[in-house]
């Protein structure tokens, strides 16, 4: 399916510009190249067992979307990846809930994880999974390397054990009664009712989850990533990159406290079978810790787009890594995975900018699933309010330095008094002005007329600044000088008098307004295009013209006798009422509604073990037979 750039850039005749602004999406693969600047961006892989809900779209993937759509419109080479991280206990747990196999599970939500990030109009390069042989192959490689290299060691672990079914309990498998609280159904990870941080050897009358039996203490060994070994190297490592590549501040200060502490030996096996297997004799029925085994799904995507993959991720001179996540992310893409790259001894691409977000709340309180409390993304599209009414707001408030908290009535005021009222009416305005006085076409203009060396000034300098701000990362800065771009076109068509008492009494200065204003909303419809992509296309389509480059200084590239097309609302205003329909709507579900989900939760549990029995009796049926 054609992008949207592509729609709109193909659909217009030849139109008279000044030639070289003009900006096309590589349509073959994307690849380093030696004389170019090449960006790598990932964001985090977001889990699969569940639907992403607004604060995981901000805190990765649509952030990582901006940086990416901006670094192209700039004219770099750049590659985005992302896909679904589809092993682990979570996976399992998830599964045994609904009554399907992992695999079934995760086939399921990887679909919606793409719908969603569809129509927020999220745009990957390739959108994988980390199901899949290169993943095995690539994963299993690097704990071979660390290996010979003398970087994993054996150590025992006491761990809780399943007699009934002969089988280790990861601790989302054990529940039983919380010590803090009492409350009844607790994991051994945490306690859903008080929230509190939990080890399942903690729980009262502690209980297997696959069949309710009480599990018994037993040692097991693993594989540990002796972290303090290349703790000297990786701060070393740390300095450079931090230094050069200019890390967001939570990013740091998190890394940081894991260093100041001392990095001991991290286990990274497990004894689960929904996992990748660990790559030896002894150790074949463990997989690999899927916090070790994720940050690789960045690499077995890449081989999964491309053959060359090694080009972007074994070329540290020639490729910038860029990659995005929640603060809860960051010691595995600082720590855990640059020690497994540097304990490889092998020439990876390496971090060069990350960048974190705080976390984003929803109306004073948490986003939660199981109480339905807040705006998932499949719930984004029912509201009917378009995407780049969602991109727009939740990029205003991406919670880069603290906590910031979604609000219906800040998401209409922001609607209605920023995207309407600023942007929408500015292109608007002139818009329609030049469709109704001068037949849609661009009059000869002389900008000499008018204070022109110091408007371009002021919009030259609101450029740098934003060219400055999404180069260093700052998302939310720049989108605000984005929107300060756009009031100064609605300033300048006040300072001027853009009206039919213009024309008729200052035709000279009506035809430079009309002129120097149509080129500010050309730059405005490159300048928005990261943050706003079907607007930038509504305003292009509007203009008559190309999608264009993202320039250093503000130009006139729209010339005389250019023909513009027909006037539309970029926007349309939101009805306040909705604010307490939309609250209402995405509230907590009540006591009654809570119990009955989770009375359906537990049949289907019940239900799994039925088949597990059925299964493995048949199983030993026909082993003794």
């Amino acid at each position: 399916m054609a992008s949207i750039i592509e729609t709109v850039t193909n659909a217009f005749k030849k139109v008279t510009i000044n030639e070289g602004i003009e900006y096309r999406e590589p349509s073959t693969e994307i690849l380093p190249k030696q004389d170019q600047e090449n960006i790598l961006i990932t964001s985090a892989l977001p889990y699969v067992n569940n639907v992403p809900h607004l604060g995981n779209i901000i805190g990765s993937v649509l952030s990582a979307d901006v940086f990416s759509r901006y670094s192209k419109i700039r004219g770099r080479n750049t590659l985005f990846i992302c896909g679904t991280d589809e092993y682990g206990t979570a996976t399992e747990t998830k599964a045994l809930e609904e009554g399907v196999s992992p695999q079934e599970l995760c086939d399921k939500y990887h679909a919606i994880h793409k719908q969603v990030y569809d129509w927020f109009n999220i745009r990957f390069d390739h959108f994988g999974r980390t199901t899949t042989p290169k993943q095995t192959e690539i994963a299993q490689d690097i704990f071979l390397e660390l290996n010979k290299n003398g970087f994993l060691e054996e150590q025992s672990m006491t761990q809780l054990y399943c007699e009934k079914h002969n089988g280790f309990l990861a601790d989302r498998f054990v529940e039983g009664t919380c010590p803090r609280c009492a409350y009844e159904d607790a994991r051994g990870d945490q306690c859903d009712k008080c929230g509190n941080l939990l080890n399942p050897f903690e729980l009262i009358n502690p209980r297997c989850k696959i069949d309710g039996e009480s599990p018994v203490p037993k040692d097991s060994t693993h594989i540990f990533l002796s972290l303090d070994k290349l703790q000297p190297e990786l701060e070393a490592w740390i300095a450079k990159s931090y230094e050069n590549g200019h890390w967001s501040r939570n990013g740091k200060m998190i890394t940081d406290s894991w260093l100041k502490e001392g990095l001991r030996p991290r286990c990274i096996t497990r004894d689960l079978r929904w996992g990748t297997p660990v790559p030896l004799e002894s150790f074949k029925d463990k997989v690999l810790y899927v916090w070790f085994d994720a940050c690789i799904g960045y690499v077995s995507i890449t081989a999964n787009y491309t053959d060359k993959w090694k080009q972007w991720w074994k070329d540290p001179e020639h490729v910038k890594l860029y990659q995005f996540m929640g603060k809860d992310n960051v010691p595995f893409h600082t720590v855990v995975f640059p020690s497994s790259e540097i304990g490889t001894r092998q020439p990876w691409t390496m971090l060069h900018h990350i960048s974190t977000t705080e976390y984003l709340q929803y109306e004073g309180g948490k986003f939660s699933k199981s109480r339905n409390v807040g705006v998932f993304g499949n719930n984004a599209k029912d509201t009917g309010v378009p995407p780049d009414v969602w991109r727009y707001y939740l990029l205003m408030s991406r919670p880069e330095t603290a906590d910031t908290v979604f609000s219906w009535r800040d998401f209409v005021f922001r609607n209605n008094s920023e995207l309407l009222a600023n942007l929408g009416n500015f292109v608007n305005r002139i818009v329609k002005f030049v469709n109704a006085k001068y037949d849609r076409v661009i009059p000869e203009y002389d900008p000499t007329v008018l204070a022109y060396a110091e408007f371009k000034s002021s919009v030259d300098s609101l450029l740098k600044q934003y060219n400055d701000a999404l180069t260093n990362v700052h998302l939310r800065s720049g989108l605000e000088l984005a929107m300060a771009i756009s009031a100064r076109g609605n300033l300048f068509l006040q300072e001027n008098n853009m009206n039919n008492a213009l024309l008729a009494d200052a035709p000279d200065k009506a035809n430079a307004v009309v002129g120097v204003g149509l080129n500010l909303v050309y730059l405005l419809s490159a300048v928005v295009f990261p943050y706003l992509p079907d607007t930038a296309a509504g305003i292009a389509s509007q203009l008559n013209a190309p999608m264009r480059k993202i320039p250093e200084e503000f130009a006139l590239d729209l010339l005389a006798g250019h023909e513009i097309g027909t006037a539309k609302y970029l926007f349309t205003r939101i009805d306040e009422k909705n604010e307490e329909k939309w609250r209402s709507q995405f509230g907590e579900k009540s006591a009654s509604d809570a119990e009955a989900e989770a009375k359906k939760l537990k049949k289907l549990a019940d239900k799994q073990r039925k088949k597990d029995k059925k299964a493995a009796a048949a199983a030993a049926s026909t082993k003794e037979a």
